[in-house]
């Protein structure tokens, strides 16, 4: 749902509604933009800025220079994810998408997500599909289930991932890649997934643990990465029943 004006957009994060992301106008100075600029990094919510046409053709009314989208879902923080998961004397399973745009490909990895039992699927602030209505069919519902963590960097988060004792298991085409048969799942387990084409940041391959590769039959173009997100998957929830 998009909500649009100084009061509404403040309100609703403040009250800690899901938001997101919130544009802001291009050229707006003074406390007003100090004060969206102090809720987006306290409330890690994306603020983009935008010139004022764009603000205009999203809206009928007033906007004062701020919009914002209320999310379908509800973000979770990873720092109290994962010390979750391990209370519960699980052995955490975590899906990390790097740079996955798409809504169809988005909702259609959380459903596998959800279905495999994964305890929860990480994606940044920025450059992530948005959980929105199209997402929520492709995912036939799982994105409303499956926890969803949104952090400022991936980097970061995997530095803390392994600091917790959390396999980091990078999906991506190299010298090193094994058989993803081959990874031990039973382990706690971070997999990280890339973009069609551009696949992983390459700094994140190399921050891996192990680099795992989908072995194919065939010299044919790759799996689209709801597919390939779906065989990590299940390989996974295999080795661990």
């Amino acid at each position: 749902m998009l909500i649009y004006g100084h009061h509404p957009v403040a309100e609703a994060i403040r009250s800690g509604q899901a938001v997101e992301k919130v544009l802001f106008q291009q050229g707006l100075r003074g406390e007003m933009e100090k004060e969206f600029r102090h809720l987006a990094k306290e409330y890690d919510i994306p603020l983009q800025v935008v010139p004022k046409e764009k603000l205009n053709k999203l809206t009928k009314g007033a906007h004062q220079g701020v919009v914002a989208w209320l999310s379908l879902v509800s973000f979770l923080s990873l720092e109290e994810v994962v010390p979750w998961i391990f209370e519960q004397g699980e052995e955490p399973l975590l899906l990390v998408l790097d740079s996955i745009t798409d809504v169809r490909n988005f909702g259609a990895i959380c459903r596998s997500a959800e279905v495999m039992g994964a305890h929860a699927v990480v994606i940044p602030q920025s450059g992530a599909a948005p959980a929105n209505e199209e997402a929520m069919k492709a995912s036939a519902g799982a994105l409303a289930r499956i926890r969803l963590c949104r952090v400022r960097s991936l980097f970061s988060s995997v530095d803390y991932l392994k600091e917790c004792g959390v396999q980091i298991v990078a999906t991506a085409l190299t010298d090193r890649s094994v058989p993803v048969f081959d990874v031990d799942f039973k382990i706690p387990t971070a997999i990280l997934m890339g973009a069609e084409g551009d696949g992983l940041h390459p700094k994140l391959v190399k921050m891996a643990d192990t680099v795992a590769k989908i072995p194919q039959a065939t010299t044919f173009d790759s799996l689209n990465v709801s597919v390939a997100a779906g065989v990590c998957l299940y390989e996974a929830v295999r080795q661990r029943t």
